[in-house]
C-alpha cells in the first residue's frame, strides 16, 4: 500500500466551520441522508432534519427516551425510526419502530412542529423474542411494501415486509450460522442486493458472511468466509458487492463469496462508497490517530487522505462526504472538478494517471482524447515517437488528423505516419486527402504487401475503407495500374476501369470484354464515353458490340422480363454517331449492319440522312497524297544518303502508289455512290407516299456533291419536271434530254407538256448547229399541237446556226393543215349562213302568214282527229283529252325545248363563274378558241351597263 501515489483530488468545504445546530442538544445516535437532508436521531429521544447549509429545518420529538436506528426512504418522502419509549408495562418491550410522513404535518394549533406518525409497530412480540438490536436496515421493494431487517446480538434477523403504514405486513426471522461464542454472533452489518428479480441479503457478524435468498421459502442461506467482522464498517458498493473492513484488510463479497480484497492497514471503523471510491476511517495505533482515506481501487492511487478527529458517523449527500464527529462538528469533503484534477497530475507529468482517470470516472470522449493528445505530445517532445504514436491513435475521431500528421511527415517517420493514417482508414475518419497520403506513404516504401492488403480489405458490408477514386486515382499516377483495376472493379467504377485499360494499358480486347459483361444501360453510357478510342483501335468489334446493343440482342436483356414485355428501352444507333467522328467507314458499316438487322426504327430517317451524307461524300477515309508523300519520306537519313538513282525510283514508286490510291479511291466512291442511290430508291418507293429520308437534306447533299443520278430521281418524285431536264442541260446530253422529255412529257401518261418548251427554248439558245435533235423535238410539238407554228419560227430564229430546212418540212405540214382547216371553216360557215337565213324566212313566214293544219289524226293516240282539238304551231294535233292539264305546250317538241332552256340557263351561270373559264382556258392547247367558243355561245357578248357617271 505504501507504493500507492497520493492525491488531493477532494478538499473540504467547510474549512472546518460546520457542526451539528446548538438545537439539538442531545448526543447524536444514528443518521440518514437523501432527499437533500440530512436526519440525525439523539439520546434524548429527538430527531432533526439539516438541510445543506447544516442548519436545522425543523426538530420533533420521535421516541421518548432515544433513537436507535433512522434511515429516510428515497422513494416516498417517510421516515421510519427505531427508538426507546416509555415502557408501559413489563411484559412490553419499550423499542418501537415508527414510521414518520414528513409530507404531513401536525395540525395547527399543536405545541410542537412534528410529522405525523403514520404507524407504530412493536418490533419484539411473544414470537419474537427481544434482544439487542446492532444493525437496521430498510428496502423500498414497491410501495407501499417495505422490507425492514433488524439484526439482533443473537445472531438472529427479524424481517417485517408489507405496507407499514395500513399494517398489512407479515413478520419472518432469518437466522446466520450458529457459534459456540455467542459474543461471535451479533450482526454486525447487513447489505440487500437486487439484481433483476433476485432478492438477496448479506449479513455479516463477528464470526462469519452469509447470504440469504429472499425469493426462496424459506428463505436459504448461504455461508460465504468463515470470517466476519466485529464492528459497523460493512458497506455496499454501486456494484452491489458487500465491504467489510477488517483490521488488515478490506474484503468485497459476491454472491458466489469472497472477491478481492486490499490490504490496508489498521482498524477500520467506517466504511462507504462514493462515486466509485472507497472511503474509509482507519484508526491508527501507532500514531494513536484516525485517518479518513479516500481510494481510487481502479488507478491505484489514494484520492484524499487527512487526519481527522473521533468520527461518529459517516454519510454522502448533496455530492459531498459528510463526516460527523463526536463533538458535533461536521466535515464536509468533496471532490475537485476533473478540469483540476488533470492539472495537477500534468504537472506532474503523471499522464498514465491521468488517462486512467478519466477512464475510470467514465468522462466524455472529447476529455478523455484531450489528456491522450497531452500524453502524446509529451511523448513526442521526449521523441518516443512510437509510443506517442500509439497514444495519437487513441484520439482518432476526436482529434483533428491534421494535427498528428503534420508532425510526421518526416521521411524518417514514415512508418508512423502510415500507421497512423491505416488507423483512420480501420475507423472511417479518413478524407480523400487521407487515402492519397496513406497510398503516397505505401509507394515511397515500395510495400507492396501492405498495398495489396489495403486495396483488398473490406468492412463488414463488403464495402472499402478508403475513397475509392482517390485510390484509383494514387494508385494509376504511382504506376500500380494492376491495383487500381482492382479497386475500380471491385467498386464497378467503370468508367475509371475503362479508362485504366484504353489509355493506361492499351488494352482493347479487355475492355471489350468488360464492356460486354456490363448491363444496358450501363454499355450504352460507356461507349459514349470512350467509344473513339475502340473504334480508332478495334474497329469491327466495337461495330458488333453496338449492333448486339441496339437490336436486343444482348444476353442480359433476355433476363429484364415481365410479363413477357421488356423494360429495357434499347438505345438509338443516332446516340452513338460521335464516336465515329474520326472513322466515317466504320459509321457507315455500322449503320448498314443496323438496317440490315431492324426493318423499322423511330431514328430511321436520321439513319438514312447519314448514310445519305457518307454514301456520297467524295474523301471517306482515305489520307490525302500530300499526307502519304510525307509518311514515306519521313526518314531524314534515308533521304540525305540516297543516291539521284535511288530518289528517281522513290518518285516513280510513289507515283505509282498514288494512282493505285486514286483508282481505288474512285472505285470505292462509285460504289458509295450506288449505295446511295439504291439507299435513295428503296426508301421512297412508289407505294409509299412520303420517303424515310429528309427529301430536301438529300436534294442538297446531291447537289453539293454532284450527284446527276440522285438529283434525277428525287426531282421526278418530287414532280420537279423541269429541275429534270435543267439537269441534262447544264450537262448538254441533248440524247438524255429529248429521252427524259419523251418520258416526263407525255400528257397521255401525266406529264408535262410545256416541258417540249423549255427544250426548244434550250436549243434556240444553244447557239451550235442542233438540227437533228431540233426537227424530233418539232415532231412531239406538232403531235401534240403544244405551239403555234409562228411561236416555233420566232423562237427557233434566235439560233442563228439553224437554216431554214429544218422547219422547212413542219411549216409546210403546218400550211396544209391550216388551210384545210381554213376550208372546213369556211364550210361550215356557209352552212350555218343557209340554216340562219331558213330560221329568218320561217319566222317572217309564222309573223304573216295562217298557218293550215291538215292533220287527221291525233299526234298522241292515231285515232281519228275529232272536236274538241288542240293545234299547235310546230304543226302537231292533238285531241283535247290526249293532252291533260297541259295544254299550253306541245307534248312531242316540249323536251327538246326544255333542254335548250336548260342549256342557255347553264351558260348564263357559267358566264358568272370566272374560275371555271380561267381553268378552262388554262387547261386547253388553244386558249383562242375557248374564247370564241365563249362568244359563240352568246355568253360573253351581253354585256351589263355600268353606273351612270354623275355630274359633278
Amino acid at each position: 500500500m505504501y507504493q500507492w501515489r497520493k492525491f488531493e483530488f477532494f478538499e473540504e468545504k467547510s474549512a472546518g466551520k460546520a457542526s451539528i445546530p446548538s438545537e439539538i442538544s442531545g448526543n447524536v445516535r444514528c443518521c440518514s441522508s437523501g432527499r437533500g437532508r440530512i436526519a440525525v436521531g439523539c439520546d434524548d429521544g429527538m430527531v432533526g432534519l439539516l438541510d445543506r447549509g447544516f442548519k436545522l429545518s425543523y426538530a420533533f420529538q420521535a421516541h421518548a427516551a432515544s433513537v436507535l436506528f433512522i434511515q429516510q426512504l428515497k422513494q416516498r418522502n417517510f421516515l421510519i425510526t427505531v427508538g426507546e419509549d416509555e415502557q408501559t408495562s413489563p411484559q412490553i418491550s419499550p423499542i418501537c419502530l415508527k414510521v414518520f410522513d414528513l409530507d404531513k404535518m401536525q395540525p395547527e394549533g399543536s405545541s410542537t412542529t412534528s410529522p405525523m406518525c403514520v404507524q407504530i409497530l412493536r418490533i419484539f412480540t411473544n414470537q419474537f423474542p427481544e434482544a439487542k438490536i446492532t444493525s437496521f436496515l430498510v428496502l423500498e421493494e414497491a410501495p407501499p411494501i417495505l422490507l425492514i431487517t433488524i439484526g439482533l446480538d443473537t445472531g438472529s434477523i427479524y424481517c417485517i415486509k408489507g405496507d407499514i403504514a395500513r399494517e398489512r405486513i407479515t413478520r419472518f426471522t432469518l437466522q446466520v450460522e450458529t457459534v459456540a461464542d455467542k459474543s461471535l454472533a451479533s450482526i454486525t452489518g447487513l447489505g440487500f442486493r437486487v439484481d433483476g428479480g433476485a432478492l438477496q441479503l448479506f449479513a455479516v457478524t463477528p464470526a462469519s458472511v452469509s447470504l440469504f435468498s429472499l425469493n426462496d421459502q424459506p428463505p436459504k442461506r448461504h455461508t460465504l468466509d468463515q470470517i466476519g467482522c466485529d464492528s459497523t464498517a460493512v458497506t455496499m458498493s454501486d456494484r452491489l458487492d458487500l465491504i467489510v473492513g477488517r483490521p488488515e484488510a478490506v474484503y468485497f463479497y459476491e454472491i458466489d463469496g469472497r472477491g478481492p480484497c486490499w490490504a490496508f492497514d489498521g482498524e477500520k471503523k467506517f466504511l462507504g462508497w462514493f462515486r466509485g471510491y472507497l472511503l474509509c476511517v482507519i484508526a491508527d495505533q501507532r500514531s494513536n490517530r484516525n485517518m479518513f482515506n479516500v481510494y481510487d481501487l481502479k488507478n491505484r492511487l489514494i484520492a484524499h487522505s487527512m487526519v481527522v478527529g473521533n468520527v461518529s458517523h459517516l454519510l454522502c449527500e448533496w455530492g459531498y462526504i459528510v463526516l460527523i464527529l463526536s463533538d458535533k462538528k461536521v466535515l464536509c469533503i468533496g471532490e475537485k472538478d476533473m478540469e483540476s484534477k488533470l492539472d495537477m497530475l500534468f504537472k506532474k507529468n503523471l499522464y498514465t494517471v491521468a488517462i486512467n482517470l478519466v477512464q475510470s470516472q467514465q468522462a466524455d470522449a472529447a476529455a478523455t482524447a484531450e489528456v491522450l493528445r497531452k500524453y502524446a505530445d509529451h511523448l513526442y517532445g521526449k521523441q518516443d515517437y512510437d509510443e506517442a504514436m500509439s497514444q495519437y491513435i487513441h484520439t482518432i475521431g476526436h482529434l483533428e488528423p491534421s494535427y498528428v500528421i503534420q508532425k510526421f511527415l518526416d521521411a524518417q517517420r514514415i512508418h508512423n505516419l502510415t500507421n497512423y493514417l491505416e488507423k483512420l482508414h480501420e475507423r472511417g475518419f479518413a478524407s480523400k486527402d487521407h487515402t492519397t497520403l496513406l497510398l503516397n506513404c505505401y509507394t515511397k516504401l515500395k510495400d507492396v504487401e501492405k498495398l495489396n492488403k489495403f486495396i483488398k480489405d473490406e468492412d463488414g458490408r463488403g464495402e472499402h475503407k478508403f475513397d475509392v477514386e482517390t485510390a484509383i486515382r494514387v494508385c494509376r499516377a504511382a504506376g500500380y495500374h494492376e491495383h487500381a483495376l482492382y479497386v475500380a472493379r471491385k467498386a464497378e467504377r467503370h468508367e475509371w476501369y475503362l479508362k485504366l485499360l484504353l489509355e493506361d494499358l492499351g488494352s482493347y480486347d479487355e475492355a471489350l470484354l468488360y464492356i460486354s459483361s456490363l448491363e444496358p444501360d450501363q454499355v450504352g453510357i460507356t461507349v459514349k464515353e470512350y467509344g473513339k478510342i475502340l473504334i480508332e483501335h478495334r474497329p469491327a468489334e466495337t461495330v458488333e458490340l453496338l449492333i448486339r446493343l441496339c437490336t436486343d440482342d444482348w444476353e442480359s436483356t433476355k433476363k429484364r422480363m415481365t410479363n413477357g414485355m421488356h423494360l429495357v428501352m434499347l438505345p438509338s444507333p443516332m446516340d452513338f454517331v460521335k464516336i465515329f467522328i474520326h472513322n466515317p467507314k466504320s459509321l457507315m458499316e455500322f449503320l448498314e449492319k443496323y438496317i440490315s438487322k431492324v426493318g423499322d426504327s423511330a431514328a430511321q430517317v436520321e439513319i438514312h440522312n447519314t448514310l445519305l451524307e457518307l454514301y456520297l461524300s467524295d474523301d471517306l477515309s482515305f489520307p490525302s497524297i500530300s499526307q502519304e508523300i510525307s509518311n514515306k519520306n519521313r526518314d531524314p537519313i534515308v533521304g540525305r544518303h540516297k543516291g539521284i538513282t535511288n530518289g528517281s525510283m522513290t518518285e516513280s514508286r510513289v507515283k505509282m502508289k498514288t494512282e493505285n490510291k486514286d483508282l481505288k479511291k474512285e472505285k470505292d466512291h462509285l460504289e458509295r455512290q450506288q449505295k446511295g442511290l439504291a439507299l435513295l430508291k428503296n426508301a421512297w418507293r412508289s407505294d409509299m407516299e412520303q420517303p424515310s429520308y429528309d427529301v430536301f437534306l438529300a436534294v442538297i447533299l446531291c447537289q453539293m456533291n454532284a450527284f446527276k443520278d440522285g438529283l434525277l430521281f428525287l426531282y421526278e418524285k418530287m414532280k420537279l419536271y423541269k429541275e429534270v431536264i435543267a439537269c441534262y442541260m447544264q450537262n448538254h446530253d441533248h440524247e438524255g434530254l429529248i429521252a427524259c422529255c419523251k418520258k416526263l412529257g407525255d400528257s397521255t401518261q401525266g406529264g408535262d407538256p410545256s416541258l417540249w418548251v423549255d427544250v426548244l427554248n434550250y436549243f434556240s439558245e444553244l447557239g451550235e448547229d442542233c438540227s437533228k435533235e431540233v426537227k424530233e423535238v418539232l415532231t412531239y410539238i406538232e403531235r401534240d399541237d403544244i405551239l403555234p407554228p409562228i411561236v416555233v419560227l420566232q423562237t427557233l430564229s434566235k439560233n442563228p446556226c439553224l437554216t431554214l430546212s429544218v422547219v422547212k418540212d413542219y411549216i409546210a405540214r403546218k400550211l396544209e393543215q391550216e388551210s384545210k382547216l381554213i376550208e372546213d371553216d369556211r364550210k361550215s360557215i356557209e352552212k350555218y349562213q343557209e340554216d340562219t337565213a331558213s330560221m329568218r324566212k320561217e319566222i317572217q313566214d309564222l309573223r304573216t302568214n295562217a298557218r293550215i293544219f291538215q292533220l287527221s289524226k291525233c299526234t298522241a293516240c292515231t285515232f281519228t282527229l275529232d272536236l274538241p282539238a288542240v293545234h299547235f304551231m310546230c304543226m302537231h294535233s292533238f285531241h283535247l283529252r290526249c293532252l291533260g292539264d297541259n295544254e299550253k305546250e306541245c307534248p312531242e317538241c316540249a323536251p327538246e325545248y326544255r333542254s335548250i332552256l336548260d342549256t342557255k340557263r347553264n351558260l348564263e351561270l357559267n358566264a358568272r363563274d370566272q374560275n371555271l373559264f380561267f381553268q378552262q382556258l388554262k387547261n386547253s392547247k388553244d386558249g383562242f378558241s375557248v374564247i370564241a367558243d365563249y362568244f359563240g355561245k352568246g355568253i360573253v357578248s351581253k354585256t351589263s351597263p355600268g353606273p351612270l357617271p354623275q355630274n359633278p
